[in-house]
């Protein structure tokens, strides 16, 4: 979710063959150094190892998250390379200027360019320089910690020209076609990476440590009349959540999470890239390679699931012997998560299924499939035809899939664009036309779902979901897009997290801005810090959003870090690096941190949950904080609640048993 989440690194280890690649420096590399920031393409040695970024990090430790910023160049090759067959594409570099002479102004910022790492440019009587690539983005409120610009200074009104400083040609990058092998049992390793929120690093303060005791609000609710009829309550199933988690639909089932739900989204589809048509596409197996290209058929609609993973209790049949049948064409039966999806449905009649489509690691086209009215309709036009048509691919090795053999499992489709207008992953297509280009493709996918109506009798739905900060509501049109939309899911979460791997420890989902919090003002500019849950609603009100078409947003994890200064119970305190999780540095279930080591407080001002144990701080919601915030929801009028990620939960489904609680 997002914010991946919300969003989604994620590597397929058992679908086709996993294909590695060696790649030797032919230059001695520098040591890496924590206070340094790195751009995407940098290479660093640790640890007798080098490691190439893959988009810009600072202070994230080469070789310590399996799927962060940095890619192993030595010593990992596990196949002998397979000859590439893409045509290599060679990016020019937006020239890096050198720093201007002292007090002068130099080449002033045009939102249209694209700037790349190191570039310096003039803005309203200061200089800035960019850490990383970036374009649209005005310098003076994008300074800070995780932020493109750095303020370098003020300079006069004589504008001078910097003399570019050459930078070496970007190393092709190839793409490997593996020859596809089908296992019987596929175990890939999965972990979500959920949006990071980008925030500012203002002078720390230190502040009385919180009481831990439940008190009420401090800030009032400016309520709205609420909608009729009862609130949406749903939440994020993860494709990869069946490997390494375990997690099964079926659990979704058992647990009692299904039967208290309305909505199900599952996450994610991508959006590909053939030969400049961009399409939806569910019969792609293939490992992350670097360009968000993957693909999870086998997941999807190819695997066979057993009696003892299956909702019903009854395992998927082979089928060959519709296969066989020369009547029947070549077309199996439906298998893997859609056709366990179709079983929970069966169980649960209330409940609405929506494909996800993009995510932290998926959204690399949608601002380029969204440039034109041919690209949009051709897009739409795919992804209906594979997710709402169910036309699934059949697949010979698996026997799975035939037209229309997955029809009628989805009832609507939610696109998680992370984000228009505003950089995500570090390699996503993004433009300065994104703000009305967005606009226009939720137009042309309520255009096409509706007429496909007229045809089905049955109403489609289509979602969003969008990144709470105000730099990226602020590059949208929120009034305009959302007259197409049924809901918003706000990803008000990961506000904070141990990407700032040294702290200061802070909340990653507080429902309320804490004064005291070193992230509450920017120094340098005086501006308030927009990343809590109530400033994000009461912005997208304030711009047109009706409220019965927002839902909030909740976490099932945490976010942490450990060597943390043992002082204000942890809170705001410094930190060496992201605490141990069970998949992932800096995040944890909610079902493992509730018996976790520590005192656990309750924050009077954020209302969010905290735990310290002396040297490790995670931040994340209870049962109490989500019951807090479904009543928040209530009072301003909101059309529901919804969380990531199903898995998170308890076996007993206590978190969402809690967002039921906006319909009491």
């Amino acid at each position: 979710m997002d914010e991946r989440k919300h969003q989604m690194n994620f590597r397929l280890a058992a679908i086709p063959a996993a294909i590695a690649f060696v790649s030797v420096s032919s230059f001695a590399a520098q040591a890496w150094n924590s206070t340094t920031a790195y751009v995407g393409g940098d290479v660093v040695t640790y640890s007798g190892k080098d490691y190439k970024a893959k988009w810009w990090t600072q202070n994230n430790i080469p070789g310590t998250e399996q799927w962060g910023p940095w890619e192993l160049q030595s010593g990992s090759a596990t196949a002998t390379p397979v000859a590439p067959t893409a045509t290599p594409v060679v990016a020019t570099p937006t020239p890096v200027t050198t720093a201007p002479p002292a007090g002068s102004c130099v080449n002033p910022w045009n939102s249209a360019t694209a700037y790349n790492g190191g570039a310096i440019v003039s803005y309203q009587g200061r200089n800035y320089k960019a850490g990383w690539w970036t374009q649209g983005n005005e310098p003076s409120t994008n300074t800070g910690s995780g932020k493109p610009w750095t303020d370098i200074g003020a300079c006069d009104g004589s504008t001078v020209t910097a003399t570019p400083k050459p930078t070496a040609s970007p190393t092709p990058v190839v793409t490997a076609s593996p020859t596809p092998v089908v296992t019987s049992s596929p175990t890939p390793v999965v972990t979500a990476s959920p949006t990071p929120a980008v925030t500012a690093s203002p002078t720390p303060v230190v502040t009385a440590s919180p009481t831990p005791v439940v008190t009420a609000s401090p800030t009032p609710v400016t309520s709205t009349p609420p909608s009729t009829g009862a609130k949406q309550v749903g939440t994020y199933f993860a494709e990869w959540s069946i490997y390494g988690r375990k997690f099964y639909l079926k659990d979704m089932q058992t647990s009692g999470q299904a039967k208290n739900l309305t909505f199900l989204n599952y996450s994610f589809g991508n959006v590909y890239n053939k030969g400049g048509k961009y399409v939806c596409d569910a019969s792609v197996n293939k490992q992350e390679s670097g360009n968000q290209d993957g693909g999870d058929a086998w997941a999807v609609y190819q695997k066979g699931f057993s009696a003892g993973e299956s909702v019903d209790g009854v395992a998927d049949a082979y089928g060959w012997e519709k296969w066989d049948d020369p009547r029947q064409g070549k077309e199996g039966p439906l298998k893997g998560n859609m056709n366990q999806l179709k079983k929970l449905k069966a169980k649960n009649p209330n409940l609405k299924a929506l494909i996800s489509l993009g995510g932290w690691t998926w959204s690399k086209w949608f601002s380029a499939a969204s440039a034109t009215p041919e690209l949009r309709q051709a897009l739409v036009a795919s992804c209906i035809d594979v997710w709402i048509k169910g036309n699934m691919p059949f697949d010979s090795g698996s026997n799975a899939g035939g037209p229309g053999t997955a029809a009628g499992i989805f009832d609507g489709i939610d696109i998680d664009w992370e984000y228009p207008g505003v950089q995500g992953i570090g390699t996503n297509t993004v433009s300065p036309a994104d703000k009305q280009n967005n606009n226009l493709l939720m137009a042309e996918f309520r255009k096409q779902l509706d007429e496909l109506s007229k045809t089905t009798g049955k109403k489609y739905l289509l979602t969003v979901a969008i990144g709470a900060g105000d730099e990226k509501i602020a590059a949208t049109e929120p009034a305009e897009y959302s007259k197409y939309l049924d809901w918003i899911n706000i990803m008000s979460y990961d506000y904070n997290g141990a990407w700032d791997a040294q702290g200061p420890t802070d909340f990653h989902s507080a429902l309320y801005p804490d004064p005291a919090s070193p992230r509450y003002k920017d120094p340098k500019t005086g501006k308030i810090n927009s990343y809590n849950t109530d400033t994000a609603v009461k912005d997208l009100l304030a711009r047109g959003v009706p409220a019965a078409k927002l839902h909030m947003g909740v976490p099932f994890y945490g976010r942490g870090w450990t060597g943390v200064t043992n002082a204000n119970n942890g809170l705001y305190q410094a930190a060496t690096k992201a605490a141990t999780g069970t998949y992932e540095a800096g995040y944890e279930d909610y079902k493992v941190l509730k018996n976790a080591p520590g005192t656990e407080y309750i924050h009077p001002v954020t209302q969010q949950t905290y735990r310290f144990d002396g040297t490790t701080f995670w931040s994340y919601d209870t049962s109490r904080d989500i019951k807090l915030k479904a009543d928040y929801a209530k009072k301003m009028g909101m059309g529901g609640i919804f969380s990531w990620q199903a898995d998170s939960d308890t076996s007993t489904g206590e978190l969402v048993e809690a967002m039921t609680h906006i319909n009491k």
